[in-house]
């Protein structure tokens, strides 16, 4: 059973660093469950707001649902209570459902709705699809605005009216427009967080718009300069951030931009490099190549975070 409220949930989230545990896999492409546990047992280690298994760090999309459910259940087992763990509710209405169920069951303190992917969906479609997942837990429930599911404001709106435990909006578009209109119809009905890639790239102006924290994937490998990062947007430090922006993230992002799927494929790169090998990323992504690997463990080292 959950420990928080959604609403006490949401307070909890919306002023801590928030991240996604990468998955490990196995040399042939099972769950590593022990590689798992020591990982979310480092990650809890730190002061962070809360840690989201099985998202898209985590491969979510490459999960059937019994691993999706295995995966959060380990790492709320791992984490002991020490930070919050959030599951993650993907694919069509009837899969998402499931995966909701499954993560409540599994000791999840929320829930990460991620697009239906694939299909197209107008207003409508999404407002049901959201709302079926709302009712089918008691969880707090936080949509992921990306790709196919890009919510209005009036339909982040009627989400919240209908369902209480309906308690947050990511965002992975940038939008600058249509986050400023999410804002001004919820207010602080809802918390809000940044969910683009490299999420630290864009983190100060957007906290300007209402967004008190964001997805740090880096986070997994270089936790202390994550979260100095943070601290550094919050008190609104803006040559601190200049200055680790030009040290470390902009490099990374350049390395990153050289293959398509490799904002996962980065970060296990990143494990790769200080010495907790978290195995390789499952099919269609691709793991770095040998020169990209050694080109971010140059980077690691150069920006002296490792």
């Amino acid at each position: 059973m959950a420990t928080y409220a959604p609403q006490e949930l949401a307070v909890a989230l919306k002023d801590g660093l928030l991240s996604f545990p990468v998955t490990p896999f196995t040399g042939d492409g099972e769950l590593d469950e022990e590689r798992y546990r020591e990982h979310i047992d480092w990650q809890s280690s730190f002061r962070i707001g809360g840690l989201f298994a099985a998202g898209g760090t985590g491969e979510g999309f490459s999960l059937t649902p019994e691993e999706s459910a295995r995966v959060v259940r380990l790492a709320v087992e791992s984490a002991a209570g020490r930070t919050p763990v959030l599951g993650s509710a993907g694919g069509n209405t009837a899969q998402a459902i499931q995966n909701a169920r499954a993560a409540e069951a599994a000791g999840a303190e929320g829930l990460l709705l991620l697009p239906p992917y694939l299909t197209e969906a107008d207003q409508d479609g999404l407002l049901e699809h959201a709302s079926a997942i709302c009712a089918a837990t008691s969880l707090g429930v936080i949509v992921y605005n990306r790709g196919n599911a890009v919510y209005s404001a009036q339909t982040v709106a009627r989400l919240a009216e209908r369902h209480p435990n309906f308690i947050g909006f990511k965002d992975g578009k940038g939008d600058i427009e249509q986050l400023t209109r999410v804002y001004a119809a919820n207010g602080d009905r809802l918390f809000y967080l940044g969910g683009l890639p490299t999420a630290e790239t864009f983190a100060l102006p957007l906290l300007q718009l209402g967004m008190s924290t964001y997805s740090s994937a880096m986070y997994n490998f270089v936790p202390e300069f994550a979260l100095a990062f943070y601290r550094d947007v919050r008190n609104l430090d803006h040559a601190a951030v200049t200055e680790k922006l030009s040290q470390f993230v902009l490099p990374y992002v350049d390395i990153r931009d050289r293959a398509k799927g490799y904002g996962v494929s980065i970060v296990k790169g990143g494990m790769k490099a200080i010495g907790r090998d978290m195995g390789s990323v499952r099919a269609p992504l691709q793991d770095l190549t040998d020169r990209d690997l050694k080109d971010l463990a140059a980077l690691i080292d150069t920006a002296g975070i490792r």
